[in-house]
């Protein structure tokens, strides 16, 4: 591994989390950094709904099969995606650029010390229909992950997953 990817390496999903509360100047840095995500058109369509609360968590974690760990995390970030807004109103726009955002904040949470897990939610229908209930969300809006996030209290170690056979050089 290249040592100048090591946060990037560095990036893996933690699932525990510390007893201690995300400051909101950091939350501020990661949602920032979400935003600079490269999006089509420049038509950032993201959403981000701050989740702190415990009983909201633990509905998040009833909500999505493996997401367990919502309950703990201190903070919870809901990325979805404003349809009107997205490219050609086009719903792979949408997700390309809400991933793209969900992303940055992974990699943001490793530089400032955090753990981050990111929190599948779309494609499945009855996962985001069940946040839209919970957020009250207006029908344009569709949510795409969830993040957890807190102050890892666990450390998985550096990796990459980098497989040769799955590259292909100039043609298939």
């Amino acid at each position: 591994m290249n040592p100048k990817l090591q946060q990037l390496f560095a990036r893996r999903s933690v699932r525990r989390y510390e007893d201690r509360p995300v400051a909101d100047d950091l939350l501020t840095d990661l949602l920032q950094a979400a935003m600079a995500a490269p999006s089509a058109v420049a038509r950032d369509p993201w959403h981000f709904i701050v989740v702190r609360d415990p009983a909201m968590r633990g509905r998040i974690a009833d909500l999505l099969p493996n997401g367990g760990m919502a309950r703990q995390a201190p903070a919870v970030l809901v990325v979805c995606g404003d349809i009107e807004r997205a490219h050609g109103g086009l719903e792979s726009y949408l997700l390309q650029d809400c991933s793209a955002a969900v992303e940055n904040i992974l990699l943001a949470a490793v530089a400032l010390g955090l753990g981050a897990c990111w929190l599948g939610v779309h494609p499945r229908p009855e996962r985001v229909e069940a946040m839209k209930i919970l957020f009250q969300l207006p029908p344009q809006i569709v949510p795409v992950a969830g993040i957890a996030l807190g102050w890892p209290a666990e450390s998985p170690g550096p990796r990459t997953r980098y497989r040769a056979d799955a590259v292909h050089w100039e043609r298939w």
